[in-house]
């Protein structure tokens, strides 16, 4: 049994909450609003976020940050990808010395155009060999009931990785390891930017072969973008890759997809958003992605597409108008 923290009280946060208290390891909730803790303490149920799924005993639920951290052995942070550098320099600062940090956010910061693992080793320079990737086709939604669940771990550290696919792997949510922490953050950061453009696709009616199309070569493009940036090219092909696009691009449980929904059918993107009413991570992971493809010089049409569409430079029919209107090619990554 492990003390660990969970930083981040979403949907995802809470269903990795209940598979680590399922191990018996005893898990401390930490989310920002105190009436809303109070509130999941009482009633054993995340109602706002993964209704329906009951919390164990073992699960702690707190407003108090320190409370959360301080005697933890390991941390796994679940919090939106623009709110991580403040949320994770704060944490840190009541973690013990050689506390393990789990990340489950997926997206890149803007501005900075880094990853979140990057982000971590700038205020803690020595954290590498403590940090560990979880990332993979896994809703929240069937985590929380225990439907079969398939995951990876990265890290680049083997120890780190070991102890953390210890730490989850039960019968109903399998873990494997990964040593690629670039591939895995990309594709679980970007996947998201192709399932908005799918479900901007499925709004409009295009039809499952239109979709298909998008997928396979939105998941050329993040895999171009991923190998410029030191990522191998099999993590594309693997669980964060290719089977965290499926899912994602799939499922009425992914936000993302239902928010490209919502613009596909005429909605903007910010009523589209509102709609969902939760963290939509692939509108600020366009953005960053959209930077990172143009200062590394890798071409990524379909992701600045959706990002002219984001921003209201052009709208969804004139977008597809241009990806199909594209000169002819060999197919290649």
């Amino acid at each position: 049994m492990s003390r660990i923290g969970v930083i981040g009280a979403g949907s995802w946060g809470t269903a990795l909450a209940t598979v680590l208290a399922g191990k018996g390891h005893d898990v401390t909730i930490w989310l920002r609003n105190k009436e809303q803790a109070e509130e999941m303490q009482k009633d054993r149920e995340n109602k706002k976020y993964l209704p329906g799924v009951k919390l164990a005993d073992n699960i702690k639920i707190t407003g108090d940050k320190e409370e959360a951290a301080k005697d933890a052995e390991a941390l796994l942070f679940s919090v939106p990808a623009q709110s991580f550098r403040d949320v994770f320099k704060e944490t840190m600062s009541f973690a013990k010395a050689d506390v393990i940090v789990i990340n489950a956010a997926k997206g890149i910061e803007k501005g900075s155009l880094l990853r979140l693992s990057q982000v971590a080793e700038e205020i803690v320079p020595d954290i590498e060999s403590r940090y560990a990737v979880i990332s993979g086709p896994s809703h929240a939604e069937e985590v929380g009931r225990r439907l079969p669940t398939t995951v990876a771990v990265a890290s680049t550290d083997e120890v780190t990785a070991s102890t953390v696919q210890d730490l989850f792997f039960t019968d109903r949510f399998r873990t494997y390891i990964q040593d690629d922490v670039v591939g895995v953050e990309l594709g679980g950061a970007l996947k998201n930017i192709i399932a908005l453009g799918a479900g901007i696709s499925d709004g409009m009616g295009f039809g499952d072969n239109a979709k298909a199309a998008l997928m396979t070569r939105g998941l050329a493009e993040i895999a171009r973008l991923g190998i410029a940036l030191g990522a191998k090219s099999d993590t594309f092909l693997g669980l964060t890759g290719v089977g965290d696009l499926i899912v994602t691009c799939t499922s009425m449980h992914s936000r993302n997809r239902r928010c490209g929904i919502l613009i596909g059918q005429g909605k903007t993107p910010k009523e589209a958003t509102d709609e969902i009413g939760m963290v939509v991570e692939s509108m600020s992971t366009t953005i960053a992605a959209y930077g990172l493809a143009k200062a590394s010089g890798v071409e990524m049409p379909i992701t600045e597409k959706i990002y002219e569409v984001i921003n209201g430079m052009t709208d969804a029919d004139a977008a597809v108008e241009t990806l199909m209107g594209r000169e002819r090619k060999h197919e290649k990554i």
